[in-house]
């Protein structure tokens, strides 16, 4: 018997009251409030949950799924025991599901905007998915650091507009939580929670979906917080990229203000998976000297969205008129 459990045998644990009211039964279980689920993930952040509590925990919401005010309570619990300085950051890029069929196209679309002055943080996870190839593992090939701490990351904004820092350092305990997918075999809140951290308090945020039931919730959570421009798709491979294969419809925020927007298909076909990610391929044509039809086109959406997301351009015709020129001149600026 666990001795830490033990001494609980005489009275309750003060976490067990969050894990009755999602496990109660069919008929008594019911969703945390916002002001319940903030206690509750504020706890875990502070490691005062025991390890059967927290497995419990997260599978009950797991099978239950997070509802809007759990989702905005988990996050803004997070956010609240962050310490970073205060940044000017323009654009908040979650990066956590890493690509197995279709290169990272939705990198270059990042990189590009920062060659053109915008500030850009990335945030994710690597290696949690066996199969992928994650954000981090591409940067650090195309030679971009990444940032250990705040002081990093501005230093790297004002070097370049762009920079990338890993879920371990935002928060090392929910780091180690968004590893138990290969421990309990599901995903858990914490891959939804984390796209919504936006660490730096950037003036407008992007986040991507894998299962378009979440669209609504991210969309929701994210009005919940307070965040005035945001956008929220399917991606491709659940990264925040536009798939030219599909319809994409954005759940977003402008200026304060909740819109659904949808993009057409722009293929008649499906685009072929890639038989291997090879890096040095991506690499070139990030330098121009080799095109990809699916992966331009991509990439020019995909920044197309995020400059109607930061207010760049008033509609999205416009915004993916900039953003071709954009990656037109990526290395002329």
């Amino acid at each position: 018997m666990n001795t830490k459990r033990n001494i609980y045998k005489d009275f309750e644990h003060p976490f067990a009251q969050y894990v009755r009211i999602v496990g109660k039964g069919k008929n008594g279980a019911r969703s945390l409030s916002y002001d319940e689920a903030y206690q509750a993930f504020s706890m875990i952040l502070k490691n005062e949950v025991l390890d059967v509590q927290l497995g419990a925990f997260l599978m009950l919401l797991r099978v239950k799924e997070e509802s809007v005010d759990e989702l905005a309570g988990f996050v803004q619990a997070t956010r609240d025991q962050l310490n970073f300085k205060k940044l000017d950051v323009d654009l908040d890029w979650s990066s956590y599901a890493g690509k197995r069929k279709h290169y990272p196209w939705f990198i270059l679309a990042a990189l590009t905007l920062a060659k053109h002055g915008y500030n850009i943080v990335m945030h994710g996870a690597s290696g949690h998915t066996m199969n992928r190839v994650y954000t981090e593992q591409v940067l650090t090939y195309l030679g971009y650091p990444i940032c250990q701490n705040d002081a990093e990351v501005e230093q790297q904004l004002q070097q370049q507009h762009f920079a990338y820092i890993p879920l371990e350092v935002i928060s090392p305990i929910l780091a180690d939580l968004i590893t138990l997918r290969n421990v309990m075999g599901l995903r858990s809140p914490i891959h939804t929670l984390a796209r919504l951290i936006n660490p730096f308090n950037a003036k407008a945020t992007l986040q991507a979906i894998f299962h378009p039931a979440y669209r609504g919730s991210h969309q929701q959570a994210a009005f919940r917080l307070g965040y005035k421009n945001s956008a929220v798709i399917k991606g491709e491979g659940g990264e925040f990229e536009r798939n030219p294969d599909a319809k994409t419809l954005i759940c977003g925020i402008k200026d304060g203000e909740l819109y659904e927007h949808e993009l057409p298909k722009l293929t008649d076909y499906r685009s072929p998976i890639e038989e291997e990610l090879d890096l040095a391929l991506f690499k070139a044509v990030w330098d121009g000297q080799q095109s990809h039809d699916y992966g331009e086109i991509a990439v020019i959406e995909t920044m197309g969205i995020a400059l109607y997301t930061m207010g760049v351009c008033d509609s999205f015709e416009a915004a993916m008129q900039k953003a071709k020129t954009l990656w037109v001149n990526r290395h002329t600026v």
